[in-house]
């Protein structure tokens, strides 16, 4: 069979084994593993173990289990709630500012957990029912924390940008840093829809009520003394310097990506046994469980699609459809768009994690050979599949809103996010005109093109 062929029917294998059902992992690895039956020497499936287990033997993926401790550590203790009252309390006399601290604790625990379910979780459990007790329509406070929750593969530490760094060869501490600029960008976006979508229906219930309709809780007013708001810090403090120090031990060169990882979920254990007393096995049980578990799904993904992508390289099937699209000559920004809106339409069917490992060797070559800087992509590219974490048909953070409330229409929750959505394309176009939004801050910090 010629290589044409070959890649055709690898593809459509692919596609029919995942609509079969069967779990990601196991649908990559069968694959891979009959196509080196039928297509390459019968020796090679006597080194599938030890061809898995070399392209998994990286220290930076090592990181990810011990990032996922730390995010499960905060995740299932009251830390979320506590950081989402204290923001709260201290912006509620913002318009908007119910909808603010939803973005801005969202934000903050995504930087200290690297999961955007997790995020979603944590901040929404105690965030979507206290905004629709204020009178937020229920498809707005589901948006918030939906979009909210992407910002948990785009802020550090997150665990999509280390398997795109594995991926591309690319330094992972540029990754990171690339991602804090378009972060904090999405975060003010966000941020300012809150307050313009928050006035509107403030505007409207406000109307209702003067024409004689029934008042909504948008007009209540709410009050917090000095003491309430200060009494709150103590609780969140100790994971705001937890954050900073992870931060400043990563980028200030005193331990490496996975030594910051140890780091980071020891010290979380350490945190929530002081501040919320959980420390008793039965009480630590279940987060070491949580991310056994999480870790043990998330790397049989990896080590599968690692398998995948060398069998691909094997039959030349990646090189060739990297050729194909460099053999069509398009502009540097047709191409761009070109892959991005492939990566959109995996992200309808395909988690992240899978989408990086199976596209990279495909998608790399050609942008590279374009000019293409491939940290700024990587964050561009990040955003892309935020998208695929809250847009129809799968949208992950969807079903996680779902899970928290689910009295809220999926329809609303749909509608919910789309301007989210919106909002993330106006971040894209904004990357793609100032690159210099992810570019700067690595550069400060490590120096030009290092």
């Amino acid at each position: 069979m010629s290589a044409l062929s070959i890649g055709l029917l690898y593809g459509f294998v692919t596609l029919v084994v995942m609509f079969s059902g069967m779990p990601i992992a196991f649908a990559l690895g069968a694959v891979a593993s009959v196509f080196m039956y039928f297509f390459m020497p019968a020796s090679s499936l006597d080194t599938v173990t030890q061809n898995v287990y070399e392209e998994m033997a990286s220290i930076t993926l090592l990181s990810i289990p011990l990032f996922i401790m730390k995010g499960a550590a905060i995740g299932r203790s009251s830390a979320g709630r506590d950081l989402y009252s204290a923001i709260h309390a201290w912006l509620h006399r913002v318009p908007g500012g119910l909808g603010i601290a939803n973005v801005f604790a969202c934000a903050l625990f995504a930087a200290m957990a690297g999961s955007s379910p997790a995020t979603c979780s944590a901040i929404g459990s105690a965030g979507i029912p206290e905004m629709r007790k204020r009178g937020y329509s229920p498809g707005f406070a589901a948006g918030i924390i939906a979009a909210g929750g992407t910002l948990g593969i785009l802020l550090p530490p997150s665990i999509t940008m280390i398997l795109y760094a594995v991926a591309a060869e690319q330094s992972l501490g540029r990754l990171f840093l690339a991602g804090i600029g378009p972060g904090l960008l999405l975060v003010l976006m966000f941020a300012g829809y809150a307050v313009y979508r928050a006035r509107a229906e403030y505007s409207e219930a406000k109307r209702v009520y003067e024409g004689g309709g029934a008042k909504s809780a948008y007009l209540e007013d709410e009050h917090f003394t000095l003491s309430e708001k200060v009494s709150m810090l103590p609780r969140v403090l100790p994971f705001i310097v937890l954050l900073i120090g992870v931060m400043i031990a990563l980028y200030g060169g005193y331990a490496t990506p996975s030594e910051t990882a140890g780091l980071g979920g020891l010290l979380a254990l350490v945190l929530i046994a002081i501040v919320y007393r959980i420390w008793k096995p039965k009480d630590v049980a279940p987060i070491l469980g949580a991310t056994i578990r999480e870790s043990t799904m998330l790397l049989m993904i990896i080590g599968m699609s690692l398998l995948y992508s060398y069998v691909m390289s094997y039959l030349q099937i990646s090189q060739n459809a990297a050729q194909w699209v460099v053999d069509l000559h398009l502009s540097k920004w047709l191409l761009l768009a070109m892959i991005l809106g492939m990566v959109i339409v995996l992200g309808f069917f395909l988690p992240p994690v899978s989408i990086i490992l199976m596209t990279a060797p495909i998608i790399l070559p050609p942008l590279k050979a374009a000019g293409f800087d491939l940290i700024w992509f990587g964050v561009v590219m990040t955003i892309v599949m935020e998208m695929g974490l809250i847009h129809p048909p799968v949208g992950l953070n969807i079903f996680v809103i779902k899970n928290i409330a689910p009295d809220i229409p999926l329809r609303d929750v749909i509608v919910g996010v789309m301007p989210f959505v919106a909002l993330m394309f106006v971040a894209v176009f904004l990357l793609c005109v100032f690159p210099q939004i992810a570019t700067t801050f690595p550069d400060m910090v490590m120096g030009a093109g290092k």
